[in-house]
């Protein structure tokens, strides 16, 4: 329990309340503005987006739970070093580049629902289109579990009341709201309600930084206090050790989250090239606007509130919501203010994530199980499958309860970096085979997780998805010189008999 946090008042909650009732309605208008039950209008949102829509929708889905909750708590714990974060997120719109363009090309052409769909039709190879989903949504259930954490913590974190457990209610309540709007609507609701939500997160971080600089004062102030209780490591450059880190992050965020499904389906609901490109240039500045904030709260709260360990670190940001609340009207109200742009970023990543695993598991699994299936038919199993997985993961939430959200960051990661080849090289390659592809999948696959869970995750501050990374790389690329080879020696084989 949370002693001395001081609940919200009864006009808090009805407003709460109304932003939550605000995302049903959303969904509800979703479900109204369908133009037909299938696949792609669902999933798609008929491929139609413009300019603001995608931007925000974008922003909304990559700052989430983690950017708020987990990268503050990183930040309290190691410091300035974790400014590193500012640049592996610019580092996700340099993926996207050499991702994108020519992937929503072949998409507008093709009729592309899922990320996976693109696999099938570039390399028709089952195993590895099998695969590639289990890693999505496996990866992608993973970064739901996280979302669905963050939201326990941050209700959790702003509630004095010792009767109930509000990390459990917390939890259910936010889940049953994000799955009827998402299963209502479909990604045009989701979309919908990412716009609101990304101009509250973006008016939040804005109250955010001026708060906490009125109450707390800027980085100076911050450092000197450090300084003073001798903890000045805190403030220090990195060492070599957190810079193979830093490295290791910029390229493991950099083309895992390049890869995240419910970014490459916004890449294939753009309305055209230009407003891709457009919304891309905007995309990459904004980690200024998130990212860094986040560390600067970190090290503020590092400053002021001493003595945090493990997860409850994690919860950092909401002892900081605590001490402006407790500075008046004003600052009970910005919090009220603060709390509705926690909740909007959480939730916005999450339905994302959901909506994505759901597309997979009908458009991708089930449909292949079943070829002669209806998209209303395959749409109607996307539904029920969200609900049985927000069932699964709100009770995993609650178990996992204490767990660092940084940690099932990495483990995300590990997995969808592995998919980089089949995206990256067999957009820009037409030599690479499938075959090598999939044996480079489940070699890269086998020792990421053989390291993640054998020896704990960062063999020499380096992440386990990038050791198998390279091997995965080279039985791929290596694997497709040999075999275009063999076929060149068979044609010519072919071609002495037939002289």
């Amino acid at each position: 329990m949370n002693e001395g946090l001081l609940p919200f008042g009864p006009g808090a909650w009805v407003f709460i309340t109304l932003y939550l009732c605000s995302l049903l309605l959303v969904g509800w208008l979703g479900y109204r503005a369908r133009r037909e039950d299938s696949m792609k209008d669902f999933y798609l949102a008929g491929g139609g987006f413009g300019f603001i829509v995608l931007v925000l929708t974008l922003y909304a889905t990559q700052y989430s739970g983690n950017t708020l909750f987990g990268f503050t708590g990183k930040t309290y714990r190691v410091g300035y070093a974790w400014t590193m974060s500012v640049h592996f997120m610019t580092a996700v719109i340099v993926f996207y580049l050499l991702l994108a363009p020519k992937l929503q090309a072949r998409a507008r052409i093709r009729g592309f629902i899922t990320p996976v769909d693109y696999l099938h039709d570039r390399f028709a190879y089952g195993p590895l289109s099998v695969l590639a989903s289990v890693v999505m949504i496996v990866a992608l259930a993973n970064y739901l579990l996280a979302q669905l954490m963050a939201m326990g913590r941050a209700v959790e974190g702003l509630s004095a009341s010792t009767d109930v457990d509000v990390y459990l209610w917390a939890i259910i309540a936010l889940a049953l709201i994000m799955v009827v709007y998402e299963t209502l609507g479909g990604l045009r609701a989701v979309a919908w309600t990412d716009v609101l939500q990304g101009v509250v997160l973006m008016i939040g971080f804005v109250i955010l930084t001026v708060m906490v600089f009125v109450y707390f004062g800027g980085p100076e102030t911050s450092a000197l206090k450090i300084i003073e209780r001798g903890e000045g490591e805190k403030l220090q450059p990195p060492g070599w050790a957190m810079l193979r880190e830093w490295v290791s992050y910029i390229f493991m965020i950099g083309i895992g989250a390049a890869l995240y499904p419910q970014a490459i389906q916004r890449l294939y609901a753009a309305r055209s090239p230009a407003v891709l490109r457009r919304s891309l240039q905007v995309m990459a500045f904004l980690p200024l606007t998130a990212t860094l904030i986040a560390v600067f709260i970190g090290i503020t709260a590092f400053a002021h509130f001493p003595g945090l360990e493990g997860a409850e670190a994690d919860r950092v940001l909401t002892v900081v919501f605590r001490e402006i609340q407790s500075q008046g009207g004003l600052g009970y109200w910005l919090v009220v203010v603060l709390f509705a742009a926690v909740l909007a970023a959480i939730m916005s990543t999450a339905d994302s994530a959901l909506l994505s695993i759901s597309s997979m598991f009908s458009g991708d699994l089930y449909r292949r199980a079943t070829p002669a299936a209806s998209d209303k038919n395959l749409t109607k199993v996307g539904k029920v499958s969200s609900w049985v997985l927000v069932v699964i993961l709100v009770v995993l939430a609650i178990k996992l309860r204490d767990e660092p959200l940084v940690k099932l960051i990495d483990r995300k990661f590990d997995l969808l970096v592995q998919l980089s080849p089949a995206f990256f090289l067999g957009l820009h390659w037409r030599g690479l085979l499938p075959r090598p592809v999939f044996a480079g999948l489940v070699a890269g696959l086998a020792i990421a997780l053989g390291l993640a869970f054998g020896v704990g995750g960062k063999p020499w501050g380096i992440h386990a998805g990038l050791y198998g990374l390279p091997v995965n790389f080279a039985i791929a690329v290596g694997g497709s010189f040999l075999g275009a080879g063999a076929a060149a020696s068979e044609e010519s084989g072919k071609e002495q008999l037939s002289s």
